[in-house]
This record gives C-alpha cells, sequence and structure tokens, in this order.
C-alpha cells in the first residue's frame, strides 16, 4: 500500500495539482481585486440594476430624530437682565421616513429627484410627551425686536404697540407639539402683511414646522455610470452650482454628495463632505478611526474642531460673518436675517463664554459629538449620529418694551439629533453581497497557494525519498539481465552439434 502511495502516479499527479493550484491562486492575486473593484462599482452607482438602488431611494434604515428642548426656569429674572436657568427636557423621539420623488435620469450622467420626509411620534421612545408644556423665548417677540434694531424709532414703538395689542410677551409656555410643529398667531398675520418678508414664515411658526411632509430642495447628482470620479457629488441644487448666503466664493460651494451615500474605496486621507440645505452650507468632516459595526469594517468620521468656529480663529470661515463668539454660525443670511444661530449641543467645541452664560449647560464629547460611521469600501454609511443646535441671540432693544432689561445672551433653544443604524435584512444583504462573499473570494486565493504549495512540497519529498529505491531496482535490475544472458548462452551451447575430430571433454572422463 506504500509504494502505492508514494509511486510515481501519485507523486506526478500531487506536482501537476499543486502547479495547477499554485498559479489558479496566483492569477487570483491579480484578477480578484479587479473583480470586488468591478463588483463594488455595479452595487454603488445609482442605476435602477445596481443592488443600492432601492435603498438610494427609499433608505430602509430607521432614522430618528430626537429633541431635546430648554426649559427656561426664570424667565422674570431674565427681562430684569439676570443670567438664564435652563433646563433640558425630553428626549422626544420621532420615527423619520425618507423617500425620493420625481426621480428623473438626465444625459449628463446625473438624476435629479425630492426627498420628502415626514415624522411620525414615538411615545416608547421618548421622556415625556408631546402635551409636556415648556417655556421658551418667543421668537416673534425677541427675534423681530432684534431685527428692528437698527430701524426708526417709530417703527420700533410701533411694534411694541402691536406685542401689546396681541399680548406678546418675551417667553411663552406652549406643548411640545406646538413649539414643534407650529401653532397660529393672529400676529404671524400682521407682521406678513405690513412688513412682508421680515419674518422667515408665513404660517404657523414651529421649530421643524418647514420640515414635515416636505423636501430638503430639487437636487441634481450624478450618478457615477459614466464618470465613477464624480460619483454621488452634488451637481445642483434648486438650479444652482453655488449659494448666495455667504460673502464668500468658498463657503457659498456647494460640496459633496447630499449626505446618503459616498465614494467607494475610501482611505483615512478622504475629505467627507455633504450638503445640508437645513445649515444652508457644506459641511465637512475628518477620519478619526477604523472600527467595526456589526461585523462591517468601517471609517469614523467626525466634525472638526474648526466646523463652526469664526472668521478670527478659522480665517476660511470669515464668510459666514457677522460672527459672534467661536463655535456658533450665524443663519441670519439664509433665515431671513432672524437672528438664529447652529452649532454642537451645549456650545460643545465653542467659546467658553457661551456656556458661562447660560446656567444648565454642561457640554460633553461623548452626549455632544457627531459622528458618521461608514464602510470604506463602498461608502455607504452604516451608523451614524448628527447633532445640531439652534440658538436665539436676544437682548433689550430701546423702544420695544417687550425686550425688559435683558443682557445679550445666545440661548438655546433646542438640540436635536438624527440617527440611524443599519439593520435587519437590509444588513443581511449588504453583508452577504459586499463585504462576506469578496471576503470568501479573497480567502480563496490564500487557499489555493496554500493547497498548491503544499502539493508541490509534498512531491519534492517524495521525489528525493524514493531516489534511492530506485536505484536499488536499476541495480538489481541489471545484475538480473546480465546472469540471465550467462545461463542463456550457455544452455545454447549444450544444444549445439559438436564439430567433427571434437573429443568432448565428458568422454575422456
Amino acid at each position: 500500500m506504500a509504494s502505492k502511495i508514494g509511486g510515481p502516479k501519485t507523486t506526478v499527479t500531487l506536482g501537476v495539482l499543486g502547479l495547477i493550484f499554485s498559479v489558479l491562486g496566483g492569477v487570483m492575486i491579480f484578477v480578484v481585486p479587479e473583480m470586488i473593484r468591478n463588483q463594488v462599482l455595479q452595487n454603488v452607482r445609482i442605476n435602477p440594476s445596481s443592488l443600492s438602488f432601492e435603498m438610494w431611494k427609499e433608505i430602509p434604515i430607521p432614522f430618528y430624530l430626537s429633541v431635546h428642548l430648554f426649559n427656561v426656569l426664570n424667565p422674570d429674572e431674565v427681562l430684569k437682565g439676570e443670567k438664564p436657568r435652563v433646563e433640558e427636557r425630553g428626549p422626544y423621539v420621532y420615527r423619520e421616513y425618507r423617500q425620493k420623488q420625481n426621480i428623473t435620469f438626465h444625459d449628463n450622467d446625473t438624476v435629479s429627484f425630492l426627498e420628502y420626509r415626514t415624522f411620525e411620534f414615538q411615545p416608547h421612545m421618548s421622556h415625556g410627551s408631546e402635551t409636556d408644556y415648556i417655556v421658551m423665548p418667543n421668537v416673534l417677540v425677541l427675534g423681530s425686536s432684534v431685527m428692528m434694531e437698527h430701524k426708526p424709532m417709530s417703527m420700533k414703538l410701533l411694534m411694541s404697540l402691536s406685542f401689546s395689542m396681541f399680548g406678546q410677551r418675551a417667553f411663552l409656555n406652549r406643548t411640545v407639539g406646538e413649539i414643534m410643529w407650529g401653532y397660529s398667531d393672529p400676529l404671524i398675520d400682521l407682521l406678513n402683511k405690513y412688513f412682508p418678508g421680515l419674518m422667515p414664515f408665513k404660517d404657523k411658526f414651529g421649530l421643524f414646522a418647514q420640515l414635515n411632509n416636505s423636501n430638503s430642495g430639487l437636487f441634481n447628482v450624478f450618478t457615477g455610470v459614466k464618470d465613477f470620479s464624480k460619483i454621488h457629488l452634488v451637481d445642483r441644487w434648486n438650479g444652482k452650482t453655488k449659494l448666495n448666503f455667504w460673502n464668500s466664493d468658498q463657503c457659498n460651494m456647494i460640496n459633496g454628495t447630499s449626505g446618503q451615500m459616498w465614494a467607494p474605496f475610501m482611505t483615512p486621507d478622504y475629505n467627507l463632505q455633504f450638503y445640508s440645505p437645513e445649515a444652508c452650507r457644506s459641511l465637512s468632516f475628518k477620519y478619526e478611526k477604523s472600527g467595526e459595526f456589526k461585523g462591517i469594517p468601517t471609517f469614523r468620521f467626525v466634525a472638526p474642531d474648526t466646523l463652526f468656529a469664526n472668521g478670527s480663529v478659522y480665517p476660511p470661515n470669515e464668510g459666514f460673518c457677522p460672527c459672534l463668539e467661536s463655535g456658533i454660525q450665524n443663519m441670519s443670511a439664509c433665515q431671513l436675517n432672524a437672528p438664529m444661530f447652529l452649532s454642537q449641543p451645549h456650545f460643545f467645541n465653542a467659546d467658553p463664554v457661551l456656556v458661562e452664560s447660560v446656567t444648565g449647560l454642561h457640554p460633553n464629547k461623548d452626549e455632544h459629538s457627531l459622528f458618521l460611521e461608514v464602510h470604506p469600501v463602498t461608502g455607504i454609511p452604516m451608523n451614524c449620529s448628527v447633532k445640531l443646535q439652534i440658538s436665539l441671540y436676544m437682548k433689550s432693544i430701546p423702544g420695544i418694551g417687550q425686550t425688559g432689561k435683558i443682557n445679550p445672551v445666545v440661548l438655546p433653544l433646542v438640540w436635536f439629533e438624527e440617527r440611524g443604524a443599519m439593520e435587519g435584512q437590509t444588513l443581511s444583504v449588504f453583508y452577504t453581497r459586499l463585504v462576506l462573499m469578496p471576503k470568501l473570494i479573497q480567502y480563496l486565493q490564500y487557499v489555493l497557494n496554500a493547497v498548491g504549495c503544499l502539493f508541490i512540497i509534498i512531491t519534492l519529498i517524495l521525489v528525493i525519498r524514493n531516489q534511492g529505491t530506485f536505484f536499488l531496482f536499476w541495480s538489481s535490475d541489471k545484475k538480473v539481465s546480465k546472469n540471465s544472458e550467462a545461463i542463456q548462452s550457455y544452455s545454447e551451447s549444450l544444444m549445439t552439434p559438436a564439430p567433427n575430430g571434437t573429443v568432448l571433454q565428458e568422454a575422456r572422463l
């Protein structure tokens, strides 16, 4: 049996298989990366035949909007010039649904769409209900008062009189539902009638009234079908290639994607950008670290410290000014001059003066920083948490009695988190098609190379081991051959008749 296993045929078979496996493994080393690249490109581009198209069209990932409202504890004292004291209430959690409509493909490798969003309250995930009452600054009064600061005194007196006629005060006590989605007020109709364009809203006033059952404008993005280098980048928004809100070309640029997918094959040097209509600008995020999300490798991107820095701290942001302290962005240019400011929650990464001017704020990285975890091979986000805060700049305005003696302060109104994570069937399909299969193909090339090398080594061992046996067999065969020739010659001599005159030696004996 041992001779059969280590025989010449077995040795040759192992050698041939080893060469075949090694060649296949070697070829796969060069072919597999290109196969994976093509597979990824086929599945991430915006095309009805791609794996990610349905995901792009109607995001299957459950998104949630968590809202934290700041309840003012000492409104009367604030009117007398004291520091505001606030307490955070919430979160009030809403399930967010997104769906793209009016999807139209164009000849220049772009697709346009409107994305509509709706919100549904989630009582079981919330800390409180929409019927909770919150004391907040009256944005109608305090916001419009700051906007009227440099107007003639007669106009300010007229506005103060109007406030009194309609019973408007500097602070109001409204339910969460009203603050979020709006409430009717005759003052709004009055202001829109006599001061058209003065207020950044036309009907109900609510912090999120303009978001529910609405879209964020017409996006036109590159599909990547013809030109992979521009995949998912925004070509136009509402027909514009750049904005006109800000004071510099750099700040008015529309950079990055629409915020849902990015270019595949990321490296740690990648500058993750997306355009946010709500922020009226493009936002940039930097690589922080590599990690995993439910077995899927990810890159974690976070907001740089300079995201909302003012022009004196970070000169490229000068175009967003006029600025106050660093760490908050003046939104008045895109909010019809309303004195609203955007920042990270609790003024995280902002000038400490902002935190010190309001009692009850406690910024920290774990609770208030924002991040995006993206699968670097496909550019598809796995887990994200975007946290932003809206604040109101308010102060005492001479001629408008409702503003009392309020000291200038940027008072937080609300901070919110939009978060989502891939899960369920979507996660399973993504993992199988775009993570597991490429990984198995990569492992296969290593297995083929390893098996091929093993077979070749075994073949060499068998050849070396059998060299002595082959020599003995060859020597033995040679001797046997010589003996056979001698015996055959002698037998033939006996069979041959002796010539005449020849006497046999045996006869003599």
